[in-house]
């Protein structure tokens, strides 16, 4: 378990990102939150500090489609705590949602600047400290839209089958290297993605009720887990949390 561990998550304002930064700290894990919304991480890492026996925080204002950002966070993370063990590359957006002869060519490209180049970006940064000490675990956030087209999503589909595709690129590169590489797939889950999704009306997810969707406290669970020994018979694998094999693992109910 990642107590005394530094941990760096992307899109660390909400959802997913935050729910994760939330239970690693409680488990005892440094914690560098990255965002483009400084004040949202200021106040999580304010939270997070207010806490019992918790890990440290870090806030630090990044944007994960642009390399130098990323790497430069990197440094102050190292520079903090000393090391880096394990990533969350969770940073995402979903639009444009809107049909491939119609849609923004400008919004296309920055979906992907974003949901796959700032997977690569946090790799990438995030590989070379973990190779000198030996060890690391890198998690993506998966989704079924890697694996099947949606009406309206041809970003987001592209995005995640190829942000899945380097989290294999990970594992066949550098297992043998003591790093630990593996995607979440965590279903849809009730945060302000969702909402976006729901207001545009398009495809079937738009047509889902909130309450079937999970807390973002699954997944961020789910991570934490991810994290540990028990998880090595996945390691290299995409995991879903839609198979109550996993669930049932992962602790939960």
């Amino acid at each position: 378990m990642p107590a005394g561990q530094t941990v760096l998550i992307t899109g660390a304002s909400r959802g997913i990102g935050a729910a994760a930064a939330r239970v690693f700290a409680a488990a005892g894990a440094n914690v560098a939150l990255l965002a483009r919304s400084r004040d949202d991480i200021e106040a999580l890492a304010r939270e997070i500090d207010a806490m019992k026996d918790a890990g440290e925080a870090l806030a630090l204002a990044c944007d994960v489609a642009d390399h130098k950002a990323v790497t430069q966070a990197v440094e102050s993370v190292l520079a903090r705590f000393g090391r880096l063990d394990i990533l969350i590359a969770n940073a995402g957006v979903i639009g444009p949602i809107a049909s491939l002869a119609e849609a923004d060519a400008d919004a296309w490209g920055r979906g992907i600047d974003i949901n796959l180049k700032g997977v690569f970006h946090a790799i990438r940064a995030a590989l070379p400290p973990m190779l000198a000490a030996g060890r690391g675990t890198v998690l993506t956030i998966s989704s079924g839209a890697a694996h099947a087209p949606l009406e309206g999503w041809s970003q987001y589909c592209a995005a995640k089958a190829g942000a899945l595709m380097l989290t294999a690129s990970v594992d066949a590169e550098l297992r043998e290297r003591g790093i630990r590489a593996m995607a979440l797939s965590p279903g849809t889950v009730a945060t302000d993605m969702q909402r976006e999704i729901r207001a545009s009306g398009v495809n079937r997810v738009s047509r889902l009720d909130w309450s079937d969707h999970v807390p973002p406290e699954w997944p961020a669970r789910a991570l934490l887990w991810m994290c540990s020994a028990a998880s090595d018979p996945y390691i290299g694998q995409e995991i879903s949390l839609r198979d109550p094999e996993i669930r049932r693992r992962a602790g939960l109910a």
